[in-house]
């Protein structure tokens, strides 16, 4: 526990999640740089699990009223204390336009919530900072408002395509009251946000990196023959953006000859109807569905896999992935990776030198799939070169000494 009121407050979607270790990396290192802070979350934890990094923070953490009728008294107090802050007025005048355009359950709860975090802030907070520009994103800018506060954010992928135009606009426009700075971890991310900011210098791209310290020394792999068992390996949400659904597909096309299983970690909505594609077509004897796991589960699972496979894609609704740190994790581990070029993935892996990317349809991952388990020594080599390039250019001490300095700039002073 801090010994003084922090002057950062950090606002998250849920705290602790497994699915999120690019969140708890980024704030344990900040933490290590000097900064205090608090955690602010907008949902209570689902996960039975913690990885090993979330103990290590030493900030307290408080949840907002996930619901606004869950705690009706404490949002009713919030809500009178809020009005008599400076900025109430402007900041309702914000939402009633953007409740207007997005005339939704969740806007008004954005609202309430906001007016609990603005209530119950201590005294010494001088910067809000939110992962994730949609939701979290407008709690802390209405709040921040209110309080006179400066606030900023961290954007990753989903809200960076599914919010409608105008309001990321909105939010990166200093007359709306946008944030004193964005940062992204992509440049696919960070080329859209400039476009919609009115200073293009308001973001940043300040990749998560790795944090090698977290990981052990890659294992000393031995040659596998080309005919041998051929085990890969899936970390990712079961949800549609990951195209798991086009790898069991994938799977059924594999030749008898190869001698296959398949490990998948991570929990999602898509579980059931996956887990029964997978028995339709006659495959899942071969595959072990582990659910959510911690992070050193993970890093055993890699351990000792043969391939990494993480089959994204864009969804439905224009939901995709970044740059999926369990891409870096793999490298780190010398594992070879097959994935897509979708979003920022060519940004880690170019095909062909670190890695194989291949089209998500099912036919061409299970020829590429075949031609890597035919190759290991080929394999071997791209998975070399992405480890080579993880420690050249993927660290995650850079990114934090930028974000830490832009912090500091605005107050959030390090010990």
């Amino acid at each position: 526990m801090t010994s003084k009121q922090p002057k950062l407050a950090v606002l998250v979607k849920g705290w602790p999640r497994l699915s999120e270790t690019f969140i708890a990396q980024e704030l344990v290192a900040l933490q290590d740089a000097g900064h205090s802070f608090d955690i602010w979350s907008l949902r209570h934890p689902t996960d039975v699990k913690r990885h090993p990094l979330h103990d290590r923070l030493q900030g307290q953490v408080h949840y907002l009223p996930e619901y606004l009728y869950d705690e009706p008294q404490r949002v009713w107090a919030a809500r009178e204390k809020a009005k008599t802050l400076p900025g109430y007025a402007e900041a309702y005048q914000i939402w009633r336009a953007d409740l207007r355009r997005d005339p939704t359950h969740n806007r008004i709860r954005r609202f309430g919530q906001a007016c609990v975090l603005a209530a119950e802030l201590p005294e010494a907070t001088k910067v809000m900072y939110a992962h994730f520009m949609h939701t979290p994103s407008s709690v802390a800018r209405y709040a921040a408002i209110m309080r006179g506060l400066p606030w900023s954010f961290s954007a990753h992928a989903k809200d960076i395509w599914t919010s409608p135009e105008w309001e990321k606009r909105e939010k990166l426009q200093e007359v709306t009251h946008g944030a004193a700075f964005g940062a992204t971890c992509t440049s696919i991310g960070a080329e859209h946000l400039r476009g919609l900011a009115d200073d293009p210098s308001r973001v940043d791209l300040i990749y998560h990196g790795l944090d090698l310290c977290r990981f052990p020394a890659p294992p000393n792999r031995k040659p596998r023959a080309p005919s041998g068992p051929f085990h890969m390996l899936s970390v990712g949400r079961l949800v549609e953006k990951k195209g798991f659904d086009r790898l069991i597909d994938a799977f059924a096309l594999l030749p008898e000859t190869l001698d296959w299983r398949w490990t998948h970690i991570g929990g999602g909505t898509l579980s059931g109807a996956l887990q029964s594609r997978a028995a339709a077509a006659g495959l899942a004897h071969r595959i072990t569905w582990k659910g959510a796991c911690d992070q050193p589960e993970v890093i055993a699972a890699m351990r000792a896999a043969d391939l990494f496979v993480l089959p994204s894609r864009i969804a439905a609704d224009g939901d995709r992935d970044g740059l999926p740190n369990v891409l870096m994790e793999a490298a780190s581990q010398l594992l070879p990776i097959l994935s897509t070029p979708v979003s920022a993935i060519p940004e880690f892996i170019e095909t062909g030198t670190h890695g194989v990317l291949s089209d998500d349809d099912p036919s061409a991952l299970a020829s590429a799939i075949v031609r890597l388990a035919a190759n290991p020594q080929k394999t071997a080599l791209m998975a070399v070169a992405a480890y080579d390039r993880l420690i050249s250019d993927f660290r995650m001490d850079p990114g934090i000494a930028r974000l830490s300095n832009r912090l500091r700039a605005l107050g959030a002073d390090t010990n």
